[in-house]
């Protein structure tokens, strides 16, 4: 964008990020996520340093925070608390090297701290007594909460005096490069004013036993640990602060012990009796923060406090003092945040796509954005009646989230941030494939090509057909799908086995190696079981639970085809609706012509029933196991009588955690849901 769209969108995004810091500093409330929020200030930091000359002093790039709440006096950093910059991946880690580099010239080496999602606070501490306690607020005027710290037990009501032999062993680790007659001097004394920053926070066990209270009491229950923890620290009731268990954190020291490393100051932390993160490290490059990053992302769901990244520090105190500040920001510090699960960003455009059934579904094209670690530019918009629920419009800028393999949805608009500019979304007429008249049927929300034969529809079911939870054949995508249809060669799923090794030699894009892996693939497809192959047929309403209940209750294909619309409902949960597009589906003489042709080369395997162990039970699956595939473990689950969920709710008996579990650990934590191992879970499919 030029320099007068840059101005506009500047001046909208700092209205929006405004309102929002307002909301969550000053009145501990919250309507969009920090994910979101942190997208918005990332858009505004980088159109800011594309044209500088547009910064102003009220940008919320040169702020920190809201104003201190009238309910508490005010308190003065004599030391700014100031901000810092977020980066969310190594390139933009290494852009902010390079600016340092710029000034410093020379080598420097790094020290990493976990980033604590919890409330930063500063303690006065005097000849070692604490005598003041503040939020930081505005960075400049905090809010004094030196009784409400006074009750967490992880901050020291006085400083510990180290002795002989603990100032020893830190010189012996530690003392390169450090006064150590001033040192001595300072720490054994602890005359004068000695200030310690750090975070406040909640454990994620303490918070989940607060929630449990407040769902008893029938109060509202807390978003996260951190506006807990918020919401704990501002109580004008010391006692209401103190039953909540709040822990802390150290992270910088401002007195002068003649240290030459910020390492060193976590060190004299320890000394002085204050807790900090001993998770924390040095590094002796940029590698080692990223290597530091990665440990901290796996890890991070066993830690028992939230982070939502860390925090790169250059260590060498001079340089560190040197490098300066930039608007609010200090120069040497760096936040290096994970991939976050939702972002801001700006529909482009918005397309229908036809799909198996021939609904087409709205599809958002976006400006390419990073959310959960990969670039996203594509999101669904679902149907009509979500696109004007969420009232949103071509140009608009809105939320977007993506969890796991979920495809990314567009969750909210965000209609301050409007130019003017913005196009209404058109329902298309027809089908933006064949031409066809596009309908809508009584009582559904989704528009439909009303061409059997639309190409687009039978490129979607055959897709279908060989995906994972279908047929399962290998290397047959879509684009293999549309050559092959477009040559003649397949015009519906039977079509594929009919296919031989020279058909797809001569073809664009095959060699002898790729035609026979496809053929072995279709080969291998020829045994499947039988909730596998309903799956792959395509029939309206069933998924891979219908799929494998009908396969389970009725125990062969045939009975299928010779159900009734109400033996069709006597099947655990299907319905009326879900019964009659089955029924019909086995009436249709397409249909079962399409069905004949696929058992002349389909043998269906005898379902052999086991002890229904788990009948009852649901299931939900999250990150990856060692021993076993997410399709191996629906398979075990369904076949003992258990049902598999994509989301957790209060009637989910389990959650199945493996390794880098996502966001339904969380949820199943919050909700009280039961959360076992991957060997639990073996030990109870034997």
């Amino acid at each position: 964008m030029d320099k007068q769209e840059a101005k506009k969108r500047i001046i909208k995004l700092r209205e929006e990020i405004n309102h929002h810091r307002y909301l969550y500093h000053v009145l501990d409330k919250q309507e969009i996520s920090d994910a979101a929020l942190d997208s918005l200030k990332h858009e505004l930091y980088q159109l800011e340093q594309q044209y500088p000359d547009l910064i102003t002093p009220d940008s919320p790039t040169q702020r920190v925070g809201g104003k201190a709440l009238g309910k508490f006096k005010k308190v003065k950093h004599e030391v700014p608390m100031l901000s810092i910059e977020d980066v969310f991946s190594f390139e933009e880690l290494q852009d902010w090297q390079t600016r340092i580099h710029k000034l410093a010239g020379t080598h420097y080496e790094y020290y990493a701290e976990i980033k604590m999602d919890g409330l930063a606070v500063s303690m006065i501490y005097e000849d070692g007594l604490l005598v003041e306690g503040s939020t930081r607020g505005d960075g400049e005027i905090g809010e004094d909460i030196t009784h409400n710290l006074k009750t967490i037990e992880a901050i020291p009501l006085a400083l510990h005096q180290p002795t002989e032999k603990q100032i020893q062993d830190f010189f012996s680790k530690y003392g390169q490069g450090i006064a150590k007659e001033k040192f001595e001097k300072k720490i054994k004394i602890l005359s004068g004013r000695i200030e310690i920053r750090g975070e406040a926070f909640m454990s994620k066990k303490v918070f989940d036993n607060l929630n449990k209270e407040q769902e008893k009491k029938g109060e509202k229950i807390f978003a996260n640990p951190r506006n807990a923890a918020a919401g704990s620290i501002r109580q004008l009731d010391p006692k209401v602060t103190a039953a909540r268990k709040l822990d802390f954190f150290g992270y910088d020291l401002l007195a002068d012990f003649g240290l030459a490393t910020h390492e060193q100051s976590h060190q004299v932390l320890r000394l002085l009796g204050v807790k900090e993160n001993p998770l924390n490290r040095h590094c002796k490059n940029l590698d080692g923060i990223e290597a530091f990053r990665e440990y901290v992302r796996k890890e991070r769901e066993k830690l028992n406090y939230w982070t939502d990244g860390i925090v790169g520090v250059v260590n060498d105190l001079k340089l560190f003092k040197r490098l300066g500040v930039v608007g609010k920001t200090p120069r040497g510090y760096i936040a290096y945040k994970f991939p976050a699960e939702e972002a801001t960003t700006i529909i482009e455009n918005v397309r229908f796509n036809v799909g198996r059934t021939g609904v087409l579904t709205p599809v958002a094209d976006l400006k390419p954005v990073p959310v959960g670690g990969t670039i996203v530019s594509h999101a669904t918009l679902h149907n009509i009646d979500e696109i004007e629920r969420l009232g949103v419009k071509i140009g608009d800028t809105v939320i977007i989230e993506r969890a796991g393999d979920v495809i990314p949805k567009v969750l909210q608009v965000l209609p301050k941030l409007r130019t003017g500019k913005e196009r209404v979304i058109k329902v298309p007429e027809k089908c933006p494939t064949c031409g066809s008249v596009v309908t809508r049927k009584p009582g559904e929300v989704g528009i439909y090509c009303s061409n059997s034969k639309c190409f687009a529809k039978e490129q979607e079911k055959l897709f279908h057909f060989v995906s994972k939870g279908g047929m399962n054949i290998d290397g047959m995508g879509p684009k293999i799908l549309e050559q092959l249809m477009n040559e003649g060669l397949v015009s519906n799923a039977a079509d594929l086995y009919e296919l031989k090794l020279g058909d797809l030699e001569p073809l664009e894009r095959f060699g002898e190696k790729s035609a026979k892996n496809i053929i072995e693939a279709i080969e291998n497809s020829k045994h499947i079981p039988l909730a596998k192959f309903l799956y792959g047929l395509g029939i309206r309403h069933v998924g891979e639970e219908t799929a494998f209940d009908l396969a389970n209750h009725f125990a062969s294909l045939e009975k299928i085809k010779e159900a009734t619309k109400d033996d069709l409902m006597k099947v655990s949960d299907v319905g009326e609706v879900v019964a009659e597009s089955i029924a019909e589906y086995f009436k249709d003489k397409k249909s079962l012509k399409v069905v004949g042709d696929l058992l002349k080369h389909i043998k269906i395997d005898k379902i052999e029933k086991a002890k229904q162990t788990l009948a009852g039970k649901i299931f939900v699956l999250t990150g990856s196991m060692e021993s076993l595939t997410r399709d191996e473990a629906k398979a075990k689950i369904r076949s003992l009588g258990g049902d598999v969920s994509s989301s957790v709710s209060k009637s989910t008996d389990y959650v199945v955690a493996g390794s880098e579990p996502g966001s339904k650990f969380d949820k199943a934590k919050k909700l009280g849901v039961k959360i076992i191992s991957e060997k639990e879970f073996l030990s109870i499919i034997k």
